[in-house]
């Protein structure tokens, strides 16, 4: 053979074997595919695993993962329903089920990612800003545990109404109904997790310690209520008794006295004869004293009560 025909021979395998490689592909069981052509679809969607066929140097083999697939967000700070600003970290799980219309909407994962941050997080911020901060925290109602030592510190649990597990699903549907165009499903969502910012950790803190030493001051106040309750009744029962006593002491008193009064007021009347008796004569004997004297010259009726003494001193 010569030269010439050995390149031309040569050309041709190339040829032929760059035409099979391109016309033939292969499927894996972990893969769909979209046959394009000039950029546009041109068949169905292949999930079928195994060797496949395509015109060569025309049609361009596209592939999509068949698997779940992971979607993570950002880390980002959302206010609640009662202006609490929390930190909310969030994953999801997704699958592209219908890989035709995906292309034809996302084109590939760089696009449909993008698209899940926007509804997701969207579909997350409105949740959350739907709820209180107790909401999101707390999947159920329970009975708190009791310390019986020290009841100041037990914690006194708001009761919710809906909780994360529903607020969860919630953002779930939202998002699956605003996929469905899409050609993925989203399979899960979760909250990977949810801090408290800073402001609302020393806020949390604060009001915490403010109720607790609330609780505390209204135990004592309650205490002191039913202890001053105590010593106010103990005071007027004691108020009364002592009363009670005093007023029989002072009527004893007073009888006693009474009777030594009446008894005083007997010998006095007793007495009161000769003690007038001797007072009217000293007072008699006074008034001559300072009445006579050497040079004195006395005219008196025989019955005046001035000549009374002096008649019964000197004789008849």
């Amino acid at each position: 053979m010569s030269p010439r025909k050995q390149l031309i021979f040569i050309a041709l395998v190339v040829l032929i074997v760059g035409t099979l490689s391109s016309s033939l592909y292969v499927v894996q069981e972990t893969e769909q595919v979209i046959i394009t052509q000039f950029g546009k679809p041109v068949r169905e969607q292949i999930n079928q695993a195994g060797l496949h066929w395509k015109l060569p140097f025309v049609e361009k083999v596209n592939r999509f993962d068949n698997r779940f697939l992971a979607w993570d967000g950002d880390r980002d700070e959302v206010p609640t329903k009662d202006k609490r600003f929390i930190w909310v970290d969030t994953y999801a799980r997704w699958q592209i089920t219908d890989s035709l219309l995906f292309f034809q909407r996302l084109r590939d994962l760089n696009g449909a990612r993008l698209r899940l941050d926007d509804i997701i997080d969207g579909q997350v911020r409105d949740a959350i800003a739907g709820y209180n901060l107790v909401e999101l925290v707390r999947t159920s109602n329970r009975e708190p545990q009791i310390d019986e030592s020290e009841p100041e510190e037990s914690g006194i649990l708001e009761e919710i109404q809906t909780g994360r597990e529903e607020i969860r699903m919630e953002v779930l549907e939202k998002s699956r109904a605003k996929t469905e165009d899409l050609g993925i499903q989203i399979l899960d969502i979760r909250f990977k997790r949810i801090n408290y910012a800073e402001e609302n950790v020393r806020r949390a803190l604060e009001d915490r310690m403010i109720a607790e030493r609330q609780r505390i001051a209204a135990r004592y106040r309650s205490e002191g209520d039913g202890e001053a309750s105590r010593i106010r009744g103990e005071k007027e029962r004691e108020l009364k008794r002592i009363l009670s006593e005093a007023y029989r002491t002072a009527e004893e008193i007073r009888g006693r006295a009474d009777a030594s009064a009446t008894s005083i007021y007997a010998d006095a009347y007793d007495q009161s004869t000769q003690a007038r008796s001797f007072y009217e004569f000293m007072k008699s004997l006074e008034t001559y004293e300072q009445t006579f004297d050497s040079d004195t010259t006395l005219v008196l009726s025989t019955d005046g009560d001035f000549y009374r003494y002096l008649k019964t001193a000197g004789g008849p």
